[in-house]
């Protein structure tokens, strides 16, 4: 199993379970079956609604000896209902409580977007706080002191642009362990992966595959189709791989964490098996070519009428 180091000399492995859009009951079957599998890390956040099922799947592995608690990398998210200094470690602590667990490995800001408490998806403009209500800071210290106190081992953020990271770098005590963002190749984001690079961040990459499952109304019209995508095509007859293989090795070979989504066990075992080969240089260079600069996930539904949030100032771009 591929791993990385992160800064604070963690180590979490490459190659996660993303459990985003697993519908109850699916969740629970696929986390018990990749664990058995092989998997040792798996990706939550408390906005997927369905922590209690992985905390379930988790708490009967445990008892049936299958692994142990230290063997594994838990990831969850704190949701922007959230964000105000007094609602950051009850959030915590229900995540903990629904995942049947006494510490997350890794502790995320799930988006640099603030809604009012007891919010759980903004209706009008009046439901959001701006960055300038609640800045990212307060939010960041809460989550290090939540380190402090033994309830986290890492802390970082997701969906933050170079712009966001060095500003919460300049003020936070604890550097960010990881930044999770859509990286896929049409969306390279290779200045990103260079900053984060230099700043000893790592990268985890979400919709590494496309994320082709999304709800109707976050899919664009005409979307590209990596899976389908001619090269990537042509380079899984090649190296006698899937589509879905060789997305999860470029990703790997350029040092970004993948987190692929799927409730059937079958494909998560191919999805696992993408470590084991390595793409050709000259292949890299041919997939480097495809950068459409084209987000799955564009923070459009972030973006109403009166919000204080735009496509422009979510991506700094």
């Amino acid at each position: 199993m591929k791993t990385k180091t992160l800064n604070n000399q963690k180590t979490m492995p490459m190659l996660g379970l993303g459990t985003w859009l697993s519908d109850a009951g699916e969740v629970y079957k696929i986390v018990k079956s990749a664990i058995k599998d092989g998997y040792r890390h798996i990706d939550c956040a408390a906005c997927y609604g369905n922590e209690k099922e992985v905390g379930q799947a988790l708490e009967e592995l445990f008892n049936e000896g299958v692994v142990k608690r230290e063997e594994l990398f838990i990831t969850s998210k704190l949701w922007s209902d959230s964000h105000e200094k007094k609602n950051v470690l009850p959030a915590l602590k229900k995540t903990l409580s629904d995942l049947k667990l006494d510490y997350l490995d890794l502790y995320l800001i799930h988006w640099p977007v603030v809604f009012k408490e007891d919010v759980s998806f903004p209706a009008e403009g009046s439901d959001y706080l701006a960055l300038t209500e609640v800045p990212t800071i307060e939010t960041y210290t809460e989550m290090e002191n939540a380190v402090t106190a033994g309830l986290i081992k890492s802390i970082g953020v997701a969906n933050f642009s170079q712009k966001k990271l060095q500003e919460l770098i300049g003020m936070a005590k604890i550097k960010p362990a990881v930044n999770q963002v859509e990286l896929h190749p049409f969306l390279q984001q290779t200045a990103l992966v260079e900053f984060c690079k230099e700043q000893d961040i790592t990268l985890t990459g979400y919709s590494p595959l496309g994320s082709s499952g999304r709800p109707e109304g976050m899919l664009a019209e005409n979307e590209p189709s990596l899976l389908e995508n001619k090269l990537i095509v042509e380079l899984a007859n090649k190296y006698d791989k899937s589509p879905a293989q060789i997305l999860l090795n470029w990703n790997m070979n350029r040092g970004v964490i993948v987190i692929p989504k799927t409730v059937t066990p079958k494909r998560a075992i191919q999805n696992f098996e993408s470590q084991n080969f390595e793409l050709e240089n000259s292949d890299m260079e041919k997939i480097a070519e495809l950068d459409k600069h084209f987000r799955y996930v564009n923070g459009g539904f972030f973006t109403g009428e009166g919000s204080p949030y735009t496509i422009a100032n979510l991506w700094d771009e």
